[in-house]
C-alpha cells in the first residue's frame, strides 16, 4: 500500500513519519483491496493536534476518518481506530452481500416470483390530496422535474383517465396507463 503523509504547520519527523507508516499498515491486514492512503496531519491553533486518514480501495470506495486531540501520536490513533471500524463494516457489508447472493444462487429460488403482501397494520404517515390537471405526458414529465418528484399523476388530455409518470435509474421516464380488467 502507498502511504502518503501531508503535514501542515507542523514538521514531519522520521519518527512521526515511522508511526504513521506502522499504524496505517495494520489497517491493511482488515481489507485486502486499499490502493493507497493519504495521511493529513496538522496542528490547529497551537493546541489541537489533527490527524486525518483517507483509504483508497480497489472497489472505487473511500474510507475517510480524522481525529483531533491534544497529542499528535493520539489523534494519529484515534484516526486509525476509525477507519479500521469503516473497514471492517465494508468487509463485512460486502460479505453479507456475497453471502445474500449465493444464498439466492444456491436456493435456486427467482426472487421476482414471490410477492410480499403488507400485513394489515399498514399505516400512513402522510395522506396528500392533489389537484389533478388534464396534460399530456410531455407537460406532466416537465412538472415533475419543475418539483422535484420522482413521479407525477395527471388527468391525460385525450383519454381523460389518471396516468402516472415516473423517473427510471436509467434516467429515461415510465408512463404507466390504466386499462380495465377483463
Amino acid at each position: 500500500m502507498d502511504i502518503k503523509i501531508t503535514a501542515k504547520n507542523i514538521k514531519l519527523t522520521p519518527a512521526i513519519k515511522q508511526f504513521i507508516n506502522a499504524r496505517v499498515s495494520k489497517i491493511e491486514n482488515f481489507l485486502d483491496n486499499i490502493v493507497s492512503a493519504q495521511v493529513i496531519i496538522s496542528v490547529e491553533k497551537k493546541i489541537n493536534q489533527k490527524a486525518e486518514i483517507i483509504l483508497y480501495t480497489g472497489a472505487k470506495s473511500t474510507i475517510n476518518a480524522s481525529a483531533t486531540a491534544t497529542d499528535l501520536y493520539k489523534a494519529i490513533d484515534s484516526a486509525a481506530v476509525k477507519a479500521e471500524t469503516q473497514v471492517k463494516k465494508l468487509k463485512n457489508k460486502a460479505k453479507s452481500h456475497k453471502t445474500a447472493k449465493k444464498a439466492v444462487k444456491d436456493a435456486d429460488i427467482n426472487p421476482f416470483t414471490e410477492v410480499m403482501l403488507p400485513q394489515n397494520d399498514v399505516k400512513f404517515s402522510v395522506i396528500k390530496q392533489v389537484e389533478v390537471a388534464p396534460m399530456n405526458p410531455e407537460d406532466a414529465a416537465y412538472e415533475m422535474e419543475r418539483l422535484g418528484y420522482s413521479f407525477w399523476m395527471f388527468l391525460d388530455e385525450d383519454s381523460k383517465q389518471i396516468n402516472l409518470i415516473f423517473k427510471r435509474l436509467d434516467g429515461t421516464y415510465g408512463l404507466i396507463k390504466p386499462i380495465k380488467k377483463k
